[in-house]
C-alpha cells in the first residue's frame, strides 16, 4: 500500500509541471467536443452507418426503377410483348383456352 501510495506520489510530481492552465483548459474542450457536445464521435459514426444504409436503399431503388422502365418500353414494343407479359405474369387466357400452371 505505501509503494503504491509512494509511486503516485512520484507520478503526480513528473506531470505537475506540464498540468498549467492552459493544458488542463485545452483538455476539457478536447474532453467536451468528443464526448459531451450534440455532435460528438458516437453520434458522428451513427450517423454514417445510417447514411450508408440509405445509400443502399437508394441504389434498391434505383434497380427497381430501371426495371420497371425497362418493362414498360416492353410494354410499349408491340402487341405480342404485351400479351406474353399478360399470359406468364397475370395468368391471363383468350377465351377458349385452358391455362395449366405446373410449378
Amino acid at each position: 500500500m505505501k509503494a503504491a501510495l509512494k509511486s503516485i506520489q512520484e507520478f503526480w510530481k513528473k506531470i505537475q509541471p506540464y498540468l498549467n492552465k492552459y493544458v488542463v483548459t485545452i483538455g476539457l474542450f478536447v474532453i467536451f467536443i468528443l464526448f459531451v457536445d450534440e455532435n460528438n464521435i458516437i453520434r458522428r459514426i451513427q450517423l454514417k452507418r445510417e447514411i450508408r444504409a440509405l445509400k443502399s436503399e437508394i441504389r434498391q431503388y434505383e434497380a427497381l426503377r430501371d426495371t420497371s422502365v425497362q418493362r414498360l418500353e416492353d410494354l410499349k414494343a408491340g402487341k405480342s410483348e404485351l400479351e406474353r407479359i399478360a399470359r406468364e405474369d397475370y395468368l391471363m387466357k383468350r377465351p377458349n383456352e385452358e391455362v395449366f400452371i405446373i410449378e
